[in-house]
């Protein structure tokens, strides 16, 4: 454990907001579903991403985009932030329309040294509650890099081969699609609408499709595909995917549930794992 962050560990926030509608089914427009959903309709899953928005004016952002170091999460010095991860058990849905409170807790502070140099692990939970009581929680995976070199990160050229797996759809992350998911989250990071800030300071070479993004592409498959309600859901990055190539979204079922992934130039990007109730 990190003793110069120890002091974080413990610390709690809690939010509340309304889960309406029309937030919800502007994602679901922008993912190309037809038919929205009315007040007191089960929320999406992982829908709840879009709400309890960290809104900061200009003099509590950092540089990046993100809410300024030190509030809640602690200042940790290194510049580059990823969600790396995370956890879900859904007990109840969430209904839209609903009043609903999120209670977050900083569960540990890691510091590792990996091959890239020094690294911070976050790890927040989250327990949001409904009318009806508990409804999610989850566990979420935040991770603190040194700078990258130059030309460390590649692109994908588009050109790799089709996946091969029982369930595959092909997204096309463009520009528009980033900025609405950012805009939906209220998430600022830069990386995801700013290719000049994305190549020149943080050294991608290209806008960065969001983590959550694709993990919610990933969950929306596995629960249109599996003929059973998703009770626990699982995700890891293992590399980044980017605007202006194809994203695939794959997946197979399994004696639990399912096996899904976000795959770009047949390399995955993320995987994740279900389970079915």
């Amino acid at each position: 454990m990190s003793s110069e962050f120890s002091e974080w560990i413990g610390r709690t926030e809690e939010m509340t907001d309304t889960i309406e509608p029309a937030r919800s089914n502007a994602l679901l427009a922008a993912l190309g579903h037809t038919a929205p959903n009315a007040a007191g309709a089960p929320m999406p899953l992982l829908h709840h991403w879009l709400y309890f928005w960290n809104v900061q004016p200009p003099a509590g952002l950092g540089e990046d985009g993100h809410p300024a170091k030190g509030g809640f999460l602690p200042p940790v010095p290194l510049p580059r932030r990823m969600w790396a991860g995370g956890r879900l058990e859904f007990v109840q849905p969430l209904m839209l329309g609903e009043r609903a409170t999120k209670v977050s807790k900083i569960l540990d502070v890691q510091e590792k040294t990996g091959k890239t140099g020094r690294l911070v692990f976050v790890t927040v939970e989250h327990r949001l509650s409904g009318e009806n009581g508990l409804a999610v929680i989850e566990d979420q995976d935040l991770v603190y890099r040194e700078p990258a070199a130059p030309g460390s990160i590649t692109g994908p050229s588009g050109q790799g081969p089709a996946p091969e797996a029982p369930w595959c759809e092909q997204v096309d992350p463009d520009t528009v699609l980033l900025f609405r998911y950012s805009a939906l989250t209220m998430n600022g990071h830069r990386i995801h609408y700013d290719l000049p800030y994305a190549q020149g300071e943080e050294a991608y070479p290209a806008l960065v499709v969001h983590g959550p993004l694709q993990a919610t592409l990933l969950i929306d498959l596995a629960a249109r595909k599996l003929e059973r309600p998703i009770a626990k859901f699982s995700f890891r990055g293992q590399q980044p995917a980017f605007a202006g190539a194809p994203l695939h979204v794959c997946g197979e079922e399994s004696d639990d549930g399912a096996s899904v992934w976000t795959e770009q130039d047949g390399r995955k990007n993320m995987t994740a794992s279900v389970t079915a109730a």
